[in-house]
Parts: structure tokens; C-alpha cells; sequence
């Protein structure tokens, strides 16, 4: 396993498991096979609904002493409904809570989309709409900059809940603003990545500026078929130049996409419930594609965002909420 230094000098590890659409009965037990597998980067956060979960397998890694809480990085996410400065702490803690940990190693901002408040005894985790009960329920926004939320989130790095702070889902105009008024500056930023997005312009910038890029859903469109977001002639792993080059080096598909997140120097957060997938997806750090084979991957970009509130909001929420035009 690789790692990447933050500018805080902690080390990210390349390969992550995301805990985005894991059941909740199988989230305990996917993080023990995960840990025993290898896995030290648990990518979770309040929206997946699984984090009391997630910390009931790490309660049972952790006691056990199959690994320390040293070696390991979690990750949890700011949700979009307490981005109001006095709901930021709160939140974080609540996420602590459901982990049974006393620190995150990343908090981050989960969209650029602040909406209005819900209390954790009214629903929790909120999701998207404000009232699912409303005649026609829809996603009601507040009027938070994204300067207050962050000065909040800069406070829980003072206060030592949290180590390295960053966002999800941001631009190259939105973290440049970002930049210009935050004491701590933006350890991670977390977006959309694979062969069909490359995003090269927002990674050169993020590298040029010292911060590190996390690339979720790096499989491709895997994720979102079972949504009706993606269709199937749309999977990155049926690509002639990924299986190619994956029967050239006696690998699988997924293991060049994500080996292909690596070696552009990003993080990879991918999604799997297998306990051989689990394996497979570690198995990335004794090859290396080629100068030509990278290139090739990269011409395979299409532009095309799979996870984009844009687009699944107005169908899905009654609401259109454009954040990448």
C-alpha cells in the first residue's frame, strides 16, 4: 500500500474502501473482512446512513487487536443540512459517536449545497428532502457561504476532533476562493474520478496547490446502474483499451482503472461487499502501467459525471441543483 502526504504531513493511504451503499446489516462485517484483508482508509460519511455500523466493526477490529487505531484512517463527511456554523460541531460529533471513535483523521465538506437545518431528533440522517411528507417535498436550501462552514470546520482541527479538514464536489473557482480565506487550507478534496472523468485540469490545480485528490466512484459507471444513472453500454470495465491492457498484464479490469487512479497520484475510495473484490482492489502495488497505457486511458475521458445533483436532484428531488456548470 501507497500512501500520499497531506500538507499536514499525515499520509493518506492510496486505497480506500467506500462505504457508500452498504447495507447497514453488512456493514459491520465488511469492515472486519476489510481490515483483514488489508484495508486501513475507511471512506464513510452521516449521508450513507451505515456509520453506527461502520464503528461496530471497528469496535470489533479494534478490540480484538487486529489493528491499532494508529493505523487507521476514517473519513467521515459534513452533511448538507448543518453547514450553519452552530450545527458544524454537533454534526461531527454525532458522527463520532455512531464510529465509537474520538477523533476523524478527514472531515469533509459533502456538497456545496447548504440546506436547511433538520435536528438529529426529527430525522437522521436527513437525506435530501427538507419534508419527505410534504405534499410535493422538495430540497429547501439555506443561505450559508461557504466561508462560514469552514471557519467552523477549522475549529474542530483546534479543538482535536479532527486532524485534516477538506471538501467534496468542489471546482477549481470554488477552491480557489476557498484559498483566499481559510486559516487552514483544504488537506483533501474528493470528487468524481475515473476514465470516462479524468477531471486533468482540477487535479493539475489541486497538485500545483498542495492539495490531495480522492477519487470516488473510480470504477466507473458500477455504481449507478443499479440507480438508473448510468446505462450499461456506459461501464469504464467493458472498454476495449481497459480490458486490453488488463489481459496484457494478466489483471482485471478493475485492477487497471483503479491501478490508473494510483499512479496519477490520487487516492481511490472504491465500493465492494466481496471479500475476494476486497482483495483484488488492494491489488494494485506490484505493476505499473506504462507511459503509453496511462495515455491511453486518459483519451478515454468523455466528460461524462455520473453523480452529478444537477442532473438526479430535479428527478429524484423535485429540485434542480446545478453545483459543476
Amino acid at each position: 500500500m501507497t500512501s500520499i502526504e497531506l500538507r499536514t504531513g499525515d499520509r493518506l493511504p492510496s486505497v480506500g474502501l467506500g462505504m457508500w451503499k452498504v447495507d447497514k446489516g453488512a456493514a459491520a462485517g465488511l469492515v472486519s473482512d476489510a481490515v483483514d484483508a488489508g484495508y486501513r482508509h475507511l471512506d464513510c460519511a452521516c449521508d450513507y446512513g451505515n456509520e453506527a455500523e461502520v464503528g461496530a466493526g471497528l469496535k470489533r477490529v479494534l478490540s480484538a487487536g487486529r489493528c491499532s487505531r494508529e493505523d487507521l484512517w476514517v473519513t467521515s463527511k459534513l452533511w448538507n443540512t448543518y453547514h450553519a456554523a452552530e450545527h458544524v460541531r454537533p454534526a461531527c460529533e454525532r458522527s463520532l459517536k455512531d464510529l465509537g471513535l474520538d477523533h476523524l483523521d478527514l472531515y469533509l465538506i459533502h456538497f456545496p449545497i447548504p440546506q436547511k437545518f433538520v435536528p438529529f431528533e426529527e430525522r437522521y440522517p436527513p437525506e435530501w428532502f427538507f419534508d419527505p411528507n410534504a405534499a410535493s417535498p422538495k430540497v429547501e436550501l439555506a443561505p450559508v457561504p461557504v466561508s462560514e462552514t469552514w471557519g467552523a470546520m477549522e475549529k474542530l482541527v483546534e479543538d482535536g476532533l479532527v486532524k485534516n479538514i477538506g471538501v467534496c464536489n468542489f471546482g477549481t473557482s470554488l477552491l480557489r476562493d476557498l484559498s483566499y480565506y481559510a486559516r487552514i487550507q483544504p488537506a483533501v478534496l474528493q470528487v468524481e474520478l475515473h476514465p470516462y472523468l479524468t477531471q486533468s485540469k482540477l487535479v493539475r490545480f489541486c497538485r500545483e496547490t498542495g492539495i490531495a485528490v480522492t477519487g470516488f466512484s473510480p470504477l466507473g459507471a458500477q455504481s449507478y446502474f443499479s440507480l438508473n444513472m448510468a446505462e450499461q453500454d456506459e461501464a469504464v470495465l467493458n472498454n476495449a483499451v481497459v480490458t486490453d491492457i488488463a489481459a496484457k498484464h494478466g489483471r482485471s479490469a478493475a485492477q487497471i482503472a483503479l491501478r490508473w487512479g494510483v499512479q496519477r497520484g490520487t487516492s481511490v475510495v472504491p465500493k465492494t461487499g466481496r471479500v475476494e473484490r476486497l482483495r483484488e482492489n488492494l491489488a494494485i502495488f506490484d505493476f505499473e502501467l506504462s507511459a503509453d497505457e496511462m495515455q491511453a486511458i486518459d483519451a478515454l475521458d468523455r466528460g461524462r459525471r455520473f453523480n452529478d445533483p444537477g442532473h438526479f436532484a430535479e428527478g429524484a428531488f423535485n429540485t434542480f441543483l446545478p453545483i459543476y456548470e
